[in-house]
């Protein structure tokens, strides 16, 4: 019977057969251990010259890295460690043997698992990060379909930005001039609201910012959700609630990728009973000078700042009313305070970074058009998005989450390059 590593525990005493990789072989001439893999976990098999043919035994014994095996055998429960199990392999195929590996075991530098990222992503820590992603992106879409939120698409090439165009990448497009790589799908969810209520895109999105921080890619995901009728206040607490559900639906099915990862789950359990924090930006910047910080009123936090405003913190925080001038034109005004727009940044914990931003939209066409002209943008390029304003406008938010960002928090990996399989940075594009 053909069976997932993952099953194992189901057929105890019972003859399976595992199809995979044989990711690491220890052998004396009389007992060989075979460390397995197939994609969903991890087993030793443990063979003998007595228990398999010779031409078999050979195959062992020649088996590189790496080799691509089918292993039969009998599933047993290993005698000193409860609840972990073995297979005593009796049959032994190698399908495809993996000479010279050039991942061997020993410390290996960045650059070069890097340039070897294609085979690198087989080694155990990066099972587990891609696992831990597809974890984070699963629970994601549960929550938002459990709170209404339908999943739609938003274009990857567009005419234009949403907070101008320094940072994008710029495309021909045939006769119709430049097309942009989307660097956010917000302003077509704001569309999408009018039709379905509450929508988001998850998907591919591009900043060509020359960062060479552990926390920038050039080529990330994002979801990005919009909401008609929501304001300021229940943004956040969607926010808020997001982020618990992600954690807790990761502590709960991610158990072996986080052992993996050797991470110390303590935080993220303290972090998901409690309310997060939130700061208005005057008292974030009043805090941060009290911390030592330099940071001046109307200038952004840089990462120290994120760091040190969380430093003491059992649970993210949220920076929410910034100053109007530093933040872009579709922001809603404070209605208490018209130098501020009604925004929210929210800063993980453990020095995660910014996690989420997001706002309550301008829905007065008026107060839009004037804010679009002053920023010297297109009311061309905009009409459309004026339109909404203009037929049924209503009160709506949204906020984006940035997917190797939460990854690389929950799994408590230093540097964003290993929470997407193949990074791309300003200075890597291969493989």
């Amino acid at each position: 019977m053909k069976v997932l590593i993952k099953n194992l525990k189901d057929h105890v005493e019972k003859e399976v057969e595992i199809s995979g990789w044989l990711y690491n072989l220890r052998s004396s001439g009389k007992i060989a251990f075979l460390q397995l893999r197939d994609g969903s976990g991890f087993v030793q098999g443990v063979a003998s010259p007595t228990d398999v043919s010779k031409e078999e035994w050979e195959e062992i014994e020649k088996s590189g890295q790496e080799s691509s095996v089918i292993v039969k055998g009998k599933v047993v429960e290993h005698p000193k460690k409860p609840g972990v199990f073995e297979l005593q392999v009796n049959s032994y195929k190698l399908l495809s043997n993996s000479i010279d590996y050039p991942i061997a075991k020993k410390e290996h530098g960045p650059d070069f698992l890097m340039e070897n990222r294609h085979l690198w992503l087989r080694s155990n820590k990066q099972w587990a990060i891609l696992r831990i992603r597809d974890a984070v992106i699963e629970s994601i879409g549960k929550f938002l379909h459990e709170e209404g939120f339908v999943k739609t698409d938003s274009p990857i090439f567009t005419p234009n930005a949403c907070e101008g165009t320094t940072t994008l990448f710029g495309v021909p497009y045939f006769d119709l001039g430049e097309a942009y790589l989307s660097q956010s799908g917000q302003l077509y969810l704001e569309a999408s609201i009018m039709s379905v209520g509450r929508c988001y895109d998850f998907g591919p999105v591009f900043r060509a910012e020359k960062s060479k921080t552990k926390r920038h890619l050039t080529e990330f995901w994002m979801m990005d959700a919009e909401g008609a009728f929501i304001e300021h206040d229940e943004n956040l607490k969607i926010q808020e609630e997001l982020v618990k559900y992600i954690t807790k639906y990761c502590l709960e099915n991610c158990k072996e990728e986080l052992e993996i990862m050797e991470r110390d789950i303590t935080p993220l359990e303290k972090m998901i009973s409690q309310d997060f924090t939130r700061y208005t930006y005057d008292e974030a910047i009043k805090k941060l000078n009290e911390l030592g910080s330099d940071i001046k009123h109307g200038e952004d936090l840089g990462n120290d700042d994120e760091g040190l405003l969380t430093k003491d913190s059992e649970v993210p925080v949220f920076i929410e009313k910034w100053p109007k001038a530093i933040k872009p034109f579709y922001m809603k005004i404070n209605p208490e305070d018209e130098t501020q727009v009604l925004n929210d940044d929210l800063i993980g914990i453990e020095g995660a970074g910014e996690l989420i931003g997001g706002s309550q939209r301008e829905d007065d066409y008026e107060l839009l058009k004037s804010r679009i002209e002053k920023d010297n943008l297109s009311l061309d390029d905009f009409k459309w998005y004026l339109d909404l304003r203009k037929y049924g406008s209503v009160p709506h938010s949204g906020f984006g989450i940035g997917l190797e960002r939460m990854v690389r928090w929950i799994a408590g990996v230093a540097h964003i390059r290993e929470c997407i399989p193949f990074p791309r940075t300003i200075s890597r594009l291969r493989p």
